[in-house]
């Protein structure tokens, strides 16, 4: 087979969601790795008063094109933005944009979607299933297209404990769902959702995995291959190590926990943290697209599904993470005996938010320490069913694709995780977050370190004193607890004059 570079020459792609995370590192990956490629058409809506070109320039000029711009000066050149709302009938294309497309596309790259995990279910059903929907629509009307890729998520069956490549059943008609949804207004599709998920635990997973089903049911003739992704992380190795330019899922607590406001976190002492970097999944993406798309005449019809994800092979686990940042993911089964009626987070964030607000309004200040709590609990209460469960992931499909690449392949587009090595990479995320999320500069590193040790032992104080006083007053209202304290105050004085005795003698 050829290269994957070679693959892409002269070829025409399309891309949705191109301005998000993983988008734009697609964007810039093939774009950087593939220069014979002829041009990348990417949909995009108006949006605050830009219109597409606009908002597309105002991307390329960030961080993540800067080794692109140095190897390749004119690759903007390359980026056609077309007007598009994926919720609009048609997609709100042109008709001259839908010929222009329909004459002359050759791989789609379908990223757009809603990664809100409580979106309401219509909104969900929108952008995650309709929208997939209209672009199969398109897919079918392109003259000269050799694959159509779609990227769902590792969680659309997270209601099983092993999940292969392949795409499962669902117990609903996705196809009587959109018309009931159509006439349904929102009260009863809020009162209907939770039925609908079963053991899903938003609808986000749901969707995805509508879409997938959408996607099996509708393929006729397309070539499709299905990407699915767990945690998507900074990236690993390219463009640069650590970059990341979001809040959403770990980097958010990154965050937080190393500028101290948050302490804690319930997680499965088991649980692995199935975090994936964004170029490796970038990696399999492009990857996915060659392979399908080289075997498309000896394999037409083809449907594959790829689990990309760490778990399966490089498993790393959220307490691992504790090294890295201020902060306790609770595992055991006597912490989370405290965590369940929220003992935790109400020492380690409820009261001291409080007694700051309280601080500010001494002060003449406007609080503002328990809303940022409360909304930080409410993204920790999202994260938690991914945090506290664990699955076991097939990746036959993926270790097939890896072994199908060449080794000048296998280097460009790293896709074998087992040489990912945790302790580095979760420095550089850390790292990133600071330098391309928070836009600070990393010479401040020393005087960060000395701020954690500070609310470190601010913690660990606030923590002593707190049980020093319960235990007093607990003491001060029970004969019981008085002669427990006694006799264990005696026994370690006995236990330290049985020391010290032994430890003078001789021999």
């Amino acid at each position: 087979m050829v290269t994957i570079p070679e693959y892409y020459e002269g070829k025409n792609v399309l891309i949705t969601g191109a301005t998000g995370f993983m988008g734009k590192v697609l964007l810039e990956k093939l774009l950087r790795s593939c220069p014979g490629v002829k041009s990348a058409y990417v949909l995009v809506r108006p949006k605050a008063g830009q219109g597409p070109n606009a908002r597309i320039a105002d991307m390329i000029n960030c961080k993540l094109f800067d080794r692109l711009r140095e190897e390749q000066p004119d690759f903007a050149e390359k980026i056609i933005a077309v007007k598009s709302d994926l919720t609009q009938p048609d997609l709100d294309l042109s008709i001259e944009d839908q010929e222009t497309l329909i004459g002359c596309i050759n791989i789609v790259f379908h990223c757009a979607a809603t990664i809100r995990f409580n979106e309401p279910l219509k909104d969900a059903m929108q952008l995650n299933v309709l929208a997939t929907q209209k672009m199969l629509n398109l897919a079918h009307r392109m003259k000269h297209l050799e694959v159509f890729i779609h990227v769902s998520t590792a969680y659309a069956h997270c209601d099983r404990e092993l999940i292969e490549e392949v795409v499962y059943p669902l117990p609903v008609d996705y196809r009587k769902l959109i018309d009931t949804l159509e006439w349904m207004d929102d009260k009863l599709v809020s009162l209907m959702t939770p039925k609908l998920l079963g053991e899903r635990p938003n609808t986000y997973t749901y969707t995805k995995a509508l879409a997938e089903h959408l996607i099996q049911q509708e393929r006729g003739n397309l070539n499709i291959a299905i990407i699915r992704p767990s945690i998507v992380g900074a990236s690993w190795k390219e463009p640069f190590p650590g970059w990341i330019d979001n809040f959403n899922g770990p980097s958010g607590i990154f965050i937080a926990a190393g500028k101290g406001i948050l302490r804690t976190m319930r997680a499965s002492n088991n649980a692995v943290a199935d975090l994936v970097p964004v170029d490796v999944v970038i990696n399999t993406t492009l990857a996915a697209a060659w392979y399908s798309g080289s075997q498309r005449h000896a394999r037409p019809r083809s449907m594959l599904v790829y689990n990309c994800t760490t778990g399966g092979i490089n498993p790393f686990h959220w307490g691992e993470v504790e090294y890295c940042i201020n902060m306790t993911f609770k595992t055991n089964p006597l912490e989370q005996a405290f965590t369940r009626p929220n003992y935790w987070t109400t020492v380690s964030h409820t009261l001291p938010a409080l007694l700051y607000d309280g601080f500010l309004m001494l002060t003449c200040q406007k609080p503002r320490m328990m809303k940022t709590i409360t909304r930080l609990h409410k993204a920790m209460m999202v994260l938690e069913y991914f945090t506290s469960h664990s699955w076991v992931w097939n990746m036959d499909n993926v270790t097939m694709l890896m072994n199908q690449m060449g080794s000048e392949d296998k280097k460009a587009f790293n896709i074998d995780v087992r040489q990912l090595h945790w302790a580095e990479y979760m420095e550089n995320y850390c790292m990133g977050t600071k330098k391309y999320v928070l836009n600070e500069e990393l010479s401040g590193l020393p005087a960060a370190r000395k701020h954690l040790n500070k609310l470190r032992n601010i913690r660990y104080t606030f923590n002593t004193i707190l049980v020093v006083l319960i235990w007093r007053i607990f003491i001060a209202r029970s004969q019981m607890a008085r002669n427990i304290w006694y006799f264990v105050v005696s026994l370690c004085f006995k236990f330290l004059s049985y020391f010290r005795a032994s430890s003078t003698m001789r021999y």
